[in-house]
């Protein structure tokens, strides 16, 4: 059967409505301009801050109705590369309060490096512009609640680019599983991502810096290094490993399926020592989540129920007994059969991710995949490597964000910051 697509749909959609009116009728709200609402006919004028590998795949997937219009990285020629490959007559900038001060640019994306991302995304807010930021949102537990602060403080529409929280296959699968659909939970069964090493400030000879570098917008809030090949020595300093990597999507899926979207687990404690042992944790309804499995999927973990398993991976999910997944299968209808991801490499595809964000916009309405539920994701990320850092059982105090009684695992919920990147008081 041919596949009718969405904007066939919401073509027929259209010539049918206009046949139907024979009456005057109102204009609502929403599809008028105003200062902070552009208008529904109003393409959004985007700004990128980053244009890397993964900023230029967003780039190059950001939807009709959005509008590239400036560029920004503080690698300047790698900018201009985009700006080349592209064809694009948009300026470049190597300082993005270039492009917050223009009041032509309704929003940013920003997909700079995890430990660079968060005062770029404060400082967007705080010009008024509407920000899709990649993940892992942050680098450490304090500076995702002043950037959550900011932009509830500031009225911003804030997408982060979990992109699982688009896909199909992924909502029904976590709505069965937080509706009780499978009965009571058991356990969680999540995979045991690596974290990241030490930093270090020993990173060999220092080596010219490349013409088009800003070395020190570079390295963000990162102690300051001499360059070199190395970009910094890598480490904490830097990022999370791949708890912090893949786990922003495995343990926001946890997150999402369990309803925990805007708390966290209340106990954690290591199963087996080392920087990269195996970590378990507990909820506050006595749900256990395991981060044991040597292998397992990394967009999602297995839930075991009553009812039987259900294993939720990327726009993909399996199940014991098989006639689960056969049910959740009949829920996906024939236009969101169109936005599954058909080939490995198509599973990288934001479209429908940042259709969502632009949505939103025109709407002032929160998004899929909101600031907050991606503070709280990310943060059982870091909560996990805490625990691995301090090695020993630990409480969570998923209100204040803070652990209980323990100022050793404290000190690594907040990191000091190179004078000049200092986070804004909220």
């Amino acid at each position: 059967m041919k596949k009718t697509s969405r904007r066939q749909l919401l073509k027929a959609a259209v010539a049918t409505t206009a046949g139907a009116i024979a009456a005057p009728y109102f204009i609502p709200a929403g599809v008028l301009a105003s200062e902070d609402r552009p208008g529904a006919n109003d393409r959004i004028t985007v700004g990128a801050i980053g244009v890397g590998n993964r900023a230029s795949l967003l780039l190059d997937q950001l939807p009709a109705d959005g509008q590239i219009v400036a560029l920004c990285d503080c690698n300047l020629p790698r900018a201009e590369a985009y700006k080349g490959k592209r064809k694009g007559d948009w300026p470049v900038y190597q300082d993005y309060q270039r492009i917050l001060e223009r009041k032509d640019i309704d929003a940013v994306i920003i997909a700079t490096q995890e430990f660079q991302r968060v005062l770029p995304s404060i400082h967007a807010c705080q010009a008024g512009k509407d920000v899709y930021a990649e993940k892992p949102l942050t680098l450490y537990v304090r500076e995702g609640r002043v950037l959550v602060d900011t932009v509830r403080k500031q009225n911003r529409v804030f997408q982060v680019g979990t992109q699982q929280r688009s896909m199909a296959m992924n909502r029904i699968a976590c709505k069965l599983i937080r509706d009780g659909g499978l009965g009571k939970i058991r356990e969680v069964l999540a995979p045991c991502y690596p974290g990241a090493g030490e930093s270090t400030l020993d990173v060999g000879p220092e080596k010219p810096v490349p013409t088009g570098l800003n070395w020190d917008v570079w390295l963000n809030q990162a102690a300051w290094r001499p360059f070199n090949d190395r970009w910094g020595g890598g480490g904490r300093d830097f990022y999370g490993g791949e708890m912090t990597n893949w786990g922003a999507h495995g343990v926001d899926q946890i997150q999402w399926a369990l309803g925990t979207d805007n708390t966290g687990p209340v106990e954690m404690w290591p199963a087996t020592p080392g920087p990269n042992g195996q970590v378990e944790m507990r909820y506050a309804d006595g749900i256990p989540v395991r981060f044991i499995l040597e292998h397992g999927p990394y967009g999602g973990a297995i839930f075991v129920c009553e009812k039987g398993k259900l294993e939720i991976n990327r726009n993909k999910f399996t199940s014991n007994p098989k006639e689960i997944a056969v049910e959740l299968l009949k829920q996906v209808d024939e236009v969101e059969e169109e936005r599954k991801w058909s080939d490995q490499t198509a599973l990288w595809q934001a479209e429908w991710h940042m259709q969502n964000w632009i949505d939103c916009i025109r709407a002032r309405e929160k998004p899929v995949a909101d600031v907050e539920t991606n503070q709280r994701s990310v943060s059982v990320c870091h909560l996990a490597n805490i625990t691995r850092w301090v090695g020993r059982r630990l409480t969570w105090d998923p209100v204040k964000e803070r652990f209980v009684n323990n100022d050793e695992a404290n000190r690594y919920i907040d990191r000091p910051r190179r004078e000049g990147y200092e986070l804004p008081n909220v």
